[in-house]
């Protein structure tokens, strides 16, 4: 296995992507091994690992956020932002934790999130007096609530990976990412009192009933996906299919906002992200071919277990592999690589698949704001012409907090199990 990590860990090195990465380190391995008589199976399982149904989600909720966005969604979200917050020192802090919350039912990406809103917020933040290094953080950090909630890319495809019902983890999601943005906005504002940040601008009444109904409709995307699912209507891909088409029935016929050409970009942005993702997933694949045939997962997860089998450090100790591994790799090639492995683990400790799926969701997103390979860092810091590094030190004590509410998810299960339950219940 020493050769596959080192053949990753070199190309990754050298500037090779990620995805290619994979599968030239799956290449490597074989040819090393004296096993490229293995070759003639690698393509089989490239197929394999995207001819799955449910992956249809991906490319139509990323349509979904693409026809949303070309609809001029996100100056509607930052405009209801404001009329949630109100009138209050360091409003304009608070308006990019909310909106990112409110966004996150449109996009269920962090690098979307991260583009989308630091173009309009951050600039917005730099007027108003603020240190263009924090607005930058603050949006990265905030944009890492949208992979929690529905419709969020990552919790599908661990859904794929592991089996697990995809409403479900959409739902409980919601708790941590509620609990993380009322953490953010808490600390930003306490961070204006102590340094004098100036009050958000007082919207009048038709601008506050204006933004309420404009905004209103982007909201119930979310309620939509996850009422279909759970209630039985549509499947996880007939709802993407669904919110596509809703997605872009109101931006045609609400916002009237998106043209031809905002149409066609918005096909071929999803065309050329769907193809990002899903080349991913064939190569990962072929990765996971590899660590089966070395059985590496329960080599692996009988190394964790012989170390301790207390569950709560466990926990700890997959969460700290987790964090090292987000600081280096983007979450849904992380996701692929590692939960083969950490699967055999949960099931030896008897943690829930939907509790583990967002603790693992979250850990890797946290990986998306912290350096070298913080791929949102990289994204706010082009859009607010800041150095990374300045960006880095202002995003650490959000990135603190992130991970106190990592560990509330760890190891308060209610948080992420109280509402599927409650919903079980509710239609039983």
């Amino acid at each position: 296995m020493i050769f596959y990590l080192s053949g990753f860990a070199a190309f990754l090195l050298v500037g090779v992507p990620v995805a290619l990465a994979l599968g030239l380190a799956s290449l490597v391995y074989l040819y090393l091994t004296g096993n490229t008589h293995l070759l003639i199976a690698f393509p089989q399982r490239m197929i394999a690992g995207v001819d799955q149904f449910v992956l249809l989600t991906i490319p139509f909720f990323l349509l979904a956020g693409n026809f949303m966005n070309a609809g001029g969604i996100t100056d509607e979200i930052v405009r209801l932002a404001q009329t949630l917050v109100g009138r209050v020192r360091g409003g304009l802090a608070a308006v990019t934790v909310v909106a990112s919350m409110l966004f996150s039912g449109v996009s269920g990406a962090a690098t979307a999130e991260a583009s989308a809103l630091g173009s309009v917020l951050i600039p917005a933040m730099r007027r108003d007096g603020y240190d263009p290094r924090y607005a930058a953080a603050l949006v990265a950090t905030s944009s890492i609530l949208g992979p929690l909630v529905p419709p969020s890319l990552a919790l599908i495809l661990y859904g794929v990976l592991t089996g697990t019902s995809i409403g479900d983890l959409f739902i409980a999601g919601i708790g941590p990412a509620i609990i993380l943005c009322l953490a953010l906005v808490a600390y930003v504002l306490i961070k204006a009192r102590r340094e004098g940040h100036p009050p958000s601008p007082m919207l009048g009444k038709a601008e506050r009933r204006r933004s309420l109904r404009r905004g209103a409709p982007a909201l119930l995307l979310p309620v939509i996906i996850v009422g279909g699912i759970r209630s039985g209507i549509f499947t996880p891909t007939e709802a993407a299919a669904i919110a596509a088409l809703y997605a872009l029935l109101l931006a045609v016929f609400f916002y009237r906002t998106m043209g031809f050409a905002a149409f066609w970009n918005a096909l071929f942005e999803t065309a050329t992200l769907s193809a990002g993702i899903m080349l991913i997933v064939a190569m990962a694949s072929m990765t996971a071919f590899v660590l089966g045939f070395e059985n590496v997962p329960r080599q692996i997860a009988a190394g964790l277990t012989s170390l301790t089998q207390d569950p709560a450090l466990l926990l700890l100790l997959i969460n700290a592999l987790l964090l090292m591994l987000g600081l280096f790799l983007e979450p849904l090639a992380a996701l692929i690589l590692v939960m083969p492995i950490l699967i055999e683990v949960v099931q030896t400790i008897g943690l829930d698949p939907v509790q583990f799926g967002v603790m693992v969701v979250l850990n890797l997103m946290i990986g998306m704001i912290t350096p070298p390979v913080g791929l949102c860092l990289f994204i706010v810091s082009a859009i607010g012409r800041v150095p990374i590094e300045g960006v880095s030190r202002a995003a650490l004590p959000m990135i603190v907090i992130c991970v106190a509410v990592l560990l509330l998810v760890a190891f308060v299960p209610d948080l992420t199990l109280f509402l599927p339950s409650l919903i079980a219940e509710g239609g039983n």
